[in-house]
């Protein structure tokens, strides 16, 4: 039998008088937002498939199209990635045909990044991968609207929060 977190709450063992209460696993926002992450991954993995990408070479696109070309600091702060994360992922990208990486004449420290024209042909099938997408939501637009803007609020807050962690 599969557990879930439903199956995990009935059988509960009851909470003795003196322990800590502690909420279940499923009333935990944390893990609430940690499953849906991997659904939301899960749900995009056959639609980027057929495209050679993979759910973060996706995101890193979509970053490149917005903004090209991006320092690697500049793509690591839009996807929230340090430059140990990101670099192996733009090398994957680089030798895939998808981007290309140089050094800033006006700078050489600084590596820049931005898609090439395969990277750039597949910005047209994105249309295709977020119709795909819609039918596997089962919320509707005004409820995913809304749910975005409360998650942005929710990374944003974070971000604060967490800033002087690194």
């Amino acid at each position: 039998m599969t557990m879930t977190t439903e199956t995990m709450a009935k059988q509960a063992p009851e909470q003795d008088a003196g322990a800590i209460a502690v909420p279940r696993l499923d009333q935990q926002l944390c893990f609430a937002l940690y499953s849906a992450s991997g659904l939301m991954t899960k749900l995009y993995r056959p639609l980027l498939d057929p495209l050679g990408l993979t759910y973060p070479q996706y995101l890193a696109m979509l970053a490149l199209w917005q903004h090209s070309p991006s320092t690697i600091g500049e793509l690591g702060a839009a996807l929230g990635l340090d430059s140990a994360t990101l670099t192996p992922l733009i090398k994957r990208m680089e030798t895939g045909g998808l981007v290309t990486r140089r050094r800033d004449a006006a700078d050489e420290r600084r590596v820049l990044v931005e898609p090439t024209a395969k990277g750039q042909a597949l910005r047209a099938k994105m249309k295709d991968v977020q119709e795909g997408l819609s039918c596997g939501m089962p919320l509707e637009r005004a409820e995913l609207k809304a749910l975005h803007g409360t998650l942005t609020r929710l990374v944003a807050g974070l971000r604060e929060a967490t800033a002087n962690q690194d």
